[in-house]
This record gives C-alpha cells, sequence and structure tokens, in this order.
C-alpha cells in the first residue's frame, strides 16, 4: 500500500455505471411519497418503480397529437355550457301582437 495516492484527476460518479437510469436527490411531498409507497406496497411493486411508470406515461400523453375528439372534450370541460333562451310559440307571439 503506497503513502500517499494522487487524487487530482479523480472522477466524482458511480463506480458501476447504470444503463438508462440516472440517481438523483429529489423532494417529494410527504403525502404523495406516502400515496406511492401505500399503492407500491398493494400491488407488489417498488415505489419509486411506480412513480417512475408515472412519469412515462404523463411525458407520452404530453407529446401525443390533439385529435378533433380530444378537443372536444377539453373544450367541453373548459367553456361554460350555453344558455338556452325560451322560445315563444307562434300562437304566444300572434296574441302579443294582438294587444299591443
Amino acid at each position: 500500500m503506497r503513502t500517499e495516492y494522487d487524487f487530482s484527476k479523480a472522477a466524482r460518479k458511480a463506480l458501476i455505471p447504470t444503463q438508462g437510469k440516472t440517481r438523483i436527490s429529489i423532494f417529494i411531498d410527504n403525502a404523495v411519497l406516502e400515496a406511492f409507497r401505500a399503492r407500491g406496497d398493494a400491488a407488489g411493486t417498488g415505489y419509486q418503480t411506480m412513480m417512475n411508470d408515472v412519469l412515462k406515461q404523463f411525458l407520452s400523453a404530453a407529446e401525443r397529437p390533439v385529435t378533433e375528439t380530444s378537443l372536444r372534450q377539453i373544450l367541453k370541460e373548459v367553456l361554460p355550457q350555453p344558455v338556452k333562451q325560451k322560445t315563444m310559440r307562434a300562437s304566444a307571439i300572434t296574441q302579443k301582437r294582438v294587444s299591443r
């Protein structure tokens, strides 16, 4: 064993690189984390795997083009319903004109 080692060219990274995944630190609300842990336990999978799947679904949904059906659904949710006006029958209009 050497008495002194040279770490001047060392890099801080994982010793064994992982394929396709990166370790990060993230702040998540406690309620969200507890809900994912409970759902993961119920489904028999890990909560981190479940969170990753949900994020993938969100990204794929965000990239889908807007179709006529989805646009109609969005507009139905966003726009207020039109107010239907009462229509007068022809006999009521005639009576209204006669009474003048």
